[in-house]
């Protein structure tokens, strides 16, 4: 399932590819697009989704808040020749997770996320996750559960898997989290009704998620999406 989107590509420029190496001083091999001053500033990571990798999401950073610092990781567990995946799915159709790669890999991000916010001079509390298909379900792996890893998750074309969706308990406090769920109408892959039934599930928490439906919009991000997320992401940081 590697998205290529026509959009992002525009975006990604020859200038824009030119500054970005891949690094590998954090537990997750990552890109980096950040600002040249040591100033605190609030960090966005972009997960990407099932068989792609760190460089299918990073042009997304040119139609979000300027004044942000950017990173793009590399899911741990190869596919292929460029093509990298957060866990393995378990059973035919059902885009369920193996518990273990959940657990390993969601272990590896958190360690990504605190040491990058002590690297790039923020709090967790500063820091947002954007994940796209795969990715937004390891948003939601990461950032629902406690302690707090982050100050917020955007999950786009995501769902929340079984094995999450289960440890979720009403009646307990929920975390210090801003979230947006973004998703299409016309998504194959994780059907929409996956992402209305994400926002159900975390209003009946006491979460107030940012909902978005894009009508007509398949397994993509369109620029409508990213104009809410730059909404959001403004909202959150002013």
């Amino acid at each position: 399932m590697l998205k290529v989107f026509a959009l992002l590509t525009l975006l990604a420029s020859s200038a824009v590819q030119a500054q970005t190496t891949l690094q590998s001083d954090l537990p997750l091999k990552y890109l980096e697009l950040v600002h040249a001053d040591a100033e605190a500033r609030p960090l966005v990571i972009f997960l990407h989704g099932y068989g792609s990798n760190e460089a299918d999401l990073i042009g997304m950073k040119f139609q979000l808040p300027a004044q942000y610092n950017y990173l793009s990781v590399q899911a741990p567990l190869a596919l292929g020749e460029g093509r990298f995946q957060w866990f393995r799915k378990k059973g035919e159709g059902a885009y369920n997770g193996e518990t273990d790669d959940l657990k390993v890999s969601g272990q590896k991000l958190r360690d990504f996320i605190a040491q990058a916010a002590q690297k790039y001079h923020t709090t967790p509390s500063k820091v947002y996750l954007i994940g796209f298909s795969q990715g937004a379900m390891m948003t939601y792996e990461v950032g629902l559960r406690p302690p707090v890893a982050v100050g917020g998750i955007a999950a786009l074309s995501g769902r929340l898997l079984p094995v999450l969706k289960a440890e979720l308990k009403a009646g307990q406090p929920p975390l210090p989290l801003s979230i947006f769920i973004g998703h299409g109408t016309a998504d194959d892959p994780v059907p929409y009704k996956n992402g209305t039934a994400a926002n159900t599930q975390l209003q009946k928490l006491g979460y107030k998620p940012q909902f978005h439906a894009y009508p007509g919009v398949g397994h993509s991000i369109s620029a409508a999406e990213l104009r809410d997320l730059n909404g959001w992401l403004q909202q959150l940081n002013p």
